[in-house]
């Protein structure tokens, strides 16, 4: 730990107040704090340890990565710039409606997946340090994400998504994700496609300027059928616009294809 410095007090000065802070808290949530601190000093041990706005412990490098807050029954901990950080596996519970903040709600009992967290850390601290990767957005404002399979890169291509559309791909995702449990995911030609094992793939999606486009591969065998086609006679599709996402409608469209047999276009699945 060697060459920490600690910007507005002493090193010493510093860590005392969060040890206090943590001996303060004579219940499970003081050691849960302890366990923060301890996991994000291990992901980056340079690190700087803070005591800011009037009691908040702070972890910053280049910037504020997080904070940790003790409230009623539960440990709050916010990253400065959690909106821009990749989550594949999703432990941001808490601010999801942000532009920038994202936050971890933790509860008596919860665990932590401390690889992820780790992960999250020196994301924010790379973010801070060097800047955030942004990836080319191509004709209309789609996000150019290399083909890969897996949560990952779909996870990148909705961060990656212009304005208001990243809040629907996030809004699809996290409905696809409910209603079809085992949905297996890849990112093909800049698209993020959704599937199911031995059945192919039944939903893809793209960004346009104005809207984003949801395509069913066998939209023709739904009722009601999504209101555009093209010259596939199987597919079809639904422009979302800003402020037009019916969750109701598209559950009932993502329950359906799920369960009849879908696209076979790439061996993957």
């Amino acid at each position: 730990m060697a060459g920490l410095r600690y910007l507005g007090m002493s090193r010493s000065r510093a860590s005392r107040r969060i040890d206090e802070r943590i001996a303060e808290l004579d219940d499970w949530r003081g050691e849960r704090l302890k366990e923060i601190r301890r996991i994000i000093r291990e992901a980056d041990p340079e690190v700087v340890e803070e005591w800011k706005w009037m009691g908040v412990p702070t972890w910053s490098r280049g910037g504020v990565v997080a904070v940790a807050n003790a409230h009623k029954g539960k440990v709050k901990v916010t990253f400065a710039h959690g909106a821009h950080l990749a989550d594949p596996k999703r432990l941001f519970n808490a601010g999801l409606d942000g532009s920038t903040r994202r936050a971890i709600d933790l509860f008596e009992g919860d665990t932590i997946d401390v690889s992820a967290f780790k992960a999250l850390v020196r994301e924010g601290v790379a973010y801070n340090t060097t800047g955030p990767a942004k990836p080319v957005l191509l004709s209309g404002g789609n996000p150019q994400i290399a083909k890969a399979d897996g949560d990952a890169p779909v996870q990148a291509y909705i961060a990656a998504m212009p304005g208001w559309k990243r809040e629907v791909g996030r809004r699809l995702d996290d409905l696809i994700e409910r209603t079809v449990p085992d949905v297996r995911k890849a990112v093909r030609w800049n698209s993020p496609f959704y599937g199911v094992e031995g059945q192919g793939w039944f939903l893809n999606c793209h960004v346009f300027t104005r809207h984003v486009k949801v395509t069913f591969f066998q939209g023709a065998s739904l009722d009601p059928k999504p209101p555009l086609s093209g010259k596939d006679p199987e597919a079809r599709w639904v422009n979302i616009h800003e402020g037009k996402f019916d969750e109701a409608r598209m559950e009932t469209w993502i329950r359906q294809a799920a369960a009849i047999p879908g696209w076979h276009g790439f061996d993957t699945l």
